[in-house]
């Protein structure tokens, strides 16, 4: 990670901090970020293999477990590890996620329902465990990664984006709930992005109407975000820089959500 991505080790020093879905993407970028920037790191996925080589890579701050987010007893037994290791928790990072594109009509339940099971599910169950450790110590910061397609109703979208306004919702009440007690809630908004998960979308319904180029070509920055561009933003959320913020909505889209182009973007 280069200079300009990090203002330099220590805006996390002494922390501990748990990043779901860090085998890859987003999560991945953002467990490196906070190596750098002096924290410990609990690197969480289901993929074995890929998130052990994640924190292989990232040294001795950096540690790997499997998680399956969609399971409680998991959860349970991933936070009693890391308080029985390193006796504190200060950051969670639910960034684990899936995503099924398709028409309404088209979308079966069991594909419904296993976006809500990861996505929504999976959310509620990290923050509530999280929680349950970070309220009697009167501190911590829960980070959820929601989309932009949580603020507005893209076709093609209902499943995942409907998941993702709930963890919208689950994020403000949080805030409600913790922040007397030391406990903030913030969340992430990315729009597309550069990612293993969003690859696949290139070849879904969405594009054989419109392509992948045609729908980037109308944002400001024309573009896929590069995740290490979305990291930094989730290390001033976990640092303690970010002390004021709770159920606040980062939006980082290049401009997707700031309205179509009706005129042409070129410069006049």
């Amino acid at each position: 990670m280069s200079s300009q991505q990090t203002s330099g080790a220590g805006r996390l020093e002494h922390k501990v901090a748990l990043v779901t879905g860090a085998a890859s993407g987003l999560g991945a970028a953002i467990a490196e970020a906070y190596v750098a920037e002096g924290a410990t790191v609990i690197v969480a996925d289901v993929a074995v293999a890929a998130g052990q080589a994640v924190a292989d890579r990232l040294g001795q701050s950096a540690h790997y477990i499997e998680l399956d987010i969609s399971d409680e007893q998991r959860w349970e037994s991933a936070v009693d590890w890391i308080m029985e290791k390193f006796g504190r928790l200060d950051v969670l990072v639910n960034n684990a996620a899936i995503l099924r594109l398709g028409p309404l009509l088209g979308f079966s339940l069991n594909e419904f329902r296993e976006l809500v099971d990861v996505n929504q599910t999976g959310t509620f169950l990290g923050m509530r465990t999280a929680a349950r450790v970070m309220v009697p110590a009167g501190r911590g910061s829960i980070i959820n990664v929601a989309s932009v397609d949580a603020l507005y109703g893209t076709p093609g979208t209902g499943g995942y984006g409907a998941t993702k306004r709930a963890v919208r919702g689950l994020t403000k009440v949080a805030a409600g709930e913790w922040g007397p007690l030391g406990v903030r809630c913030n969340g992430i908004f990315p729009g597309g992005m550069d990612t293993p998960m969003a690859a696949p979308a290139s070849n879904n319904v969405l594009m054989r109407a419109k392509s992948a180029d045609e729908i980037i070509g109308g944002w400001p920055i024309s573009r896929l975000a590069r995740p290490a561009e979305v990291a930094p933003l989730a290390v001033y959320l976990g640092s303690d820089e970010s002390s004021y913020c709770t159920g606040a909505e980062f939006v980082i889209d290049g401009g997707a959500t700031a309205g179509p182009a009706y005129l042409d973007r070129t410069p006049v």
